[in-house]
């Protein structure tokens, strides 16, 4: 298992810090000079700048004033502190908004904009992009030598679309690529001759609108990957000076989860290291271990984009934001608990927005290190303080990854396709969310996850699952047959192989492509109302030595076995006694089809009975309470087992024998380990290399 260097050689240990807008605060220099004290206090040694700073920047249109970002560079380097130093583009000047009004985005209904807000503009405008390089440029140019510059912060949470002509004629000149100038080819890609919509001249192709065509799924999805494309460029028009000018520096980007506008796998590649914006909703509607799978598995998700290799976790709120339904302060440990959640799954670094909160606009009222009070006598600031005393002591931690055998497909362009259909149910489609209960199954028995899409290699897994696989495409088809003639074992669920890339439903039957690795024919499926169910029961003496009952509920796909064997049918209305899970063998290894939606008992007994035949390992090999997740990083020599409290109650854990080093108590561990509410403990044992 591959050890990776510090994101930065230059600073190797983790990051703590957080946004810091001193370009708010430059009439008032005693709060600048506070906050480097505070800075100190807080454990910090990396602050975000410039993210929202052009105007400040670039006053007026080619006057430059950079006099104060030196300053705050120089601040920060003099008491042992580094920037993440952002290009200023999430939000454009008033004077560019107004003198170039073709950098404002137009919407789908095709009204331009007016100024304001943040990402409002087009990605396409050469004006905008020649702006956006020529800042960028002089703030490489200005700091490449700098000693405080560790990381370059692209933008600001890439996200939203742009219907004007510029776009539109971008689309089209897309288009005439992906389909070799062949406007016949995309007709029959698109299916356009149902409904008459077929194509006579390529400027006959307008984007999805409102008040015009948004039914034709195969320009639906098309324009989605434009989008993820013409974002991906403008990317590398804001990277391309940085890169030649300072080549040292790693770039990052803040991510925002599984936000569905774009494709986050198309990014990785262009990035040195991923980073995600993390806020999740703690103490409100979810139990927090519930809640805490599903954040499990969005870090496992930025872990997996480039491979295993650690992340940052740019922003999270060390008490609470003020953009969600209820602003709910985080209780007592649950920063902590959080912050090092995001570090288990593989993140070198804890930040924040905010580092101080601002004293007017929007968000005057999120969660800040440092309140309107202005000192560090507050319960946040103390917590800050102590994970960054936590952060130090697990130095040996930077650059130690996760190796799991276990991988889950989630596919950004599944989701869209998924999203877009007409068809089973118009609301409970639930993919990322049926993704995330195959996840939790995992979560529970403390197995590490990859995250992964279609056009990953898959080769290297015991066991890769794929909820609801509606869309096959990148070859996958071929990858999971090579798989599982290799001896894995593959998962697939109801609703899969049903359309290829272009959203074209297969003839000949479903499940398409994976008909013969999974030996099963599905006919019809059949959708349930949400307070219908029905029985599935295991087949007596089925090889996986499950014996329950179960119940399916919302989807229960109608199939025949025709290679496959059947472990369990079900129960209730007229397909009663019809398979409901089967296996297959296949080469040297087996495909499932679980053909029903099952609540999480059932993913539970099927996961914990496949896992242990194949001998899947976990990070601690003990069984562990509900609430209580156990996640491993390793760098092929050191495991660094964290275990995690997601109740808010004391738990006694049982570890057995083998005596541990926890590195937050900072003593031997053996037998039993006490974790208050909230709490974590962070062991290392020793391998073998």
């Amino acid at each position: 298992m591959k050890k990776y260097d510090p994101i930065n050689p230059k600073a190797p240990q983790f990051l703590h810090g957080g946004d810091y807008n001193p370009d708010q605060w430059l009439n008032m220099p005693s709060i600048i000079d506070e906050d480097m004290r505070l800075i100190k206090l807080a454990n910090c040694n990396a602050m975000s700048i410039g993210i929202f700073s052009w105007t400040t920047l670039e006053p007026e249109e080619g006057k430059f004033n950079f006099e104060w970002l030196d300053d705050i560079m120089d601040k920060l380097h003099k008491n042992d502190a580094f920037a993440v130093l952002a290009t200023p583009t999430g939000a454009r000047p008033a004077w560019m908004s107004q003198k170039y009004p073709e950098v404002l985005r137009v919407a789908p209904n095709r009204i331009r904009n007016l100024h304001g807000r943040r990402h409002n503009h087009c990605y396409t405008s050469p004006v905008y992009r020649e702006k956006a390089k020529v800042i960028n440029t002089k703030l490489a140019e200005r700091y490449k030598s700098h000693p405080a510059l560790l990381i370059w912060h692209i933008s600001n949470e890439y996200g939203g679309e742009c219907h004007c002509d510029l776009c539109q004629n971008a689309f089209i000149e897309w288009l005439r690529e992906k389909y070799n100038h062949d406007l016949d080819a995309l007709n029959k890609a698109w299916w356009t001759k149902f409904w008459s919509h077929t194509y006579t001249a390529w400027d006959q192709i307008e984007s999805p609108a409102p008040h015009g065509e948004l039914y034709v799924h195969g320009l639906n999805l098309d324009w989605k990957r434009f989008v993820t494309h013409q974002t991906i460029d403008f990317m590398k028009n804001e990277l391309e000076p940085l890169k030649r000018i300072t080549p040292g520096i790693p770039a990052t980007t803040n991510f925002m989860g599984t936000y569905k506008g774009l494709n986050y796998f198309k990014f990785a590649p262009y990035l040195d290291v991923i980073s995600w914006d993390s806020y999740p909703q703690w103490h409100v509607d979810k139990k927090e271990y519930l809640l805490g799978s599903d954040i499990a598995f969005v870090h496992d998700l930025n872990r997996s984009l480039k491979g295993g290799k650690p992340f940052m976790l740019m922003e999270s709120t060390p008490s609470m934001t003020n953009w969600q339904k209820i602003a709910k302060l985080k209780r007592p440990g649950m920063h902590i608990l959080s912050s090092l959640q995001a570090v288990a799954h593989g993140s070198d670094t804890v930040q924040y927005f905010q580092w101080r909160k601002s004293r007017g606009s929007s968000e005057k009222f999120h969660g800040a290190v440092v309140d309107h009070c202005g000192h560090e006598n507050t319960r946040v600031f103390n917590e800050v303080s102590k994970l960054g005393e936590i952060l130090k002591q697990l130095r040996p931690v930077i650059g130690s990854t996760v190796d799991a055998e276990v991988a889950i497909i989630y596919d950004w362009e599944n989701a869209w396709a998924i999203d877009d259909m007409q068809g089973l149910r118009k609301e409970g489609r639930d993919y990322e969310a049926t993704c995330k209960m195959h996840y939790k199954a995992f979560w529970d028995l403390s197995i590490p996850v990859d995250i992964v899409d279609m056009e990953s290699d898959i080769s290297k897994y015991k066991l890769v699952i794929a909820p609801m696989l509606y869309m096959i495409r990148g070859g996958i088809d071929k990858k999971i047959e090579s798989f599982a003639k290799n001896g894995g074992t593959f998962v697939a669920t109801y609703w899969s192989g049903i359309v290829d890339e272009n959203d074209l439903c297969f003839l000949g039957g479903f499940p398409g492509p994976l008909r013969n690795v999974l030996g099963i024919w599905s006919e019809e499926i059949d959708s349930l109302h949400n307070s219908e169910t029905t029985g599935i029961q295991m087949i007596e003496g089925n090889p996986l030595g499950i014996e329950s009952d179960f119940e399916a509920c919302q989807l229960c796909d109608l199939i025949h076995s025709e290679s496959a064997s059947i472990l369990a049918q079900y129960k209730d209305d007229f397909y009663k006694c019809r398979p409901a899970l089967t296996v297959n063998a296949f080469g040297k290894g087996k495909a499932y089809y679980i053909a029903f939606r099952s609540k999480m008992d059932f993913l539970t007994r099927f996961y914990t009975t496949i896992a242990g035949s194949l001998k899947i390992k976990k990070a601690i090999d003990v069984e562990l309470p509900l609430g209580i997740s156990a996640q491993v990083r390793t760098d092929g020599i050191k495991e660094y087992v964290f275990i995690m409290n997601f109740t808010n109650e004391i738990q006694e854990i049982n570890i057995g024998k083998k005596e541990y080093y926890d590195f937050i108590t900072r003593s031997t561990i053996n037998n039993k380990l006490s974790l208050e509410s909230f709490g974590v403990a962070v062991l290392e044992k020793t391998t073998n290399p």
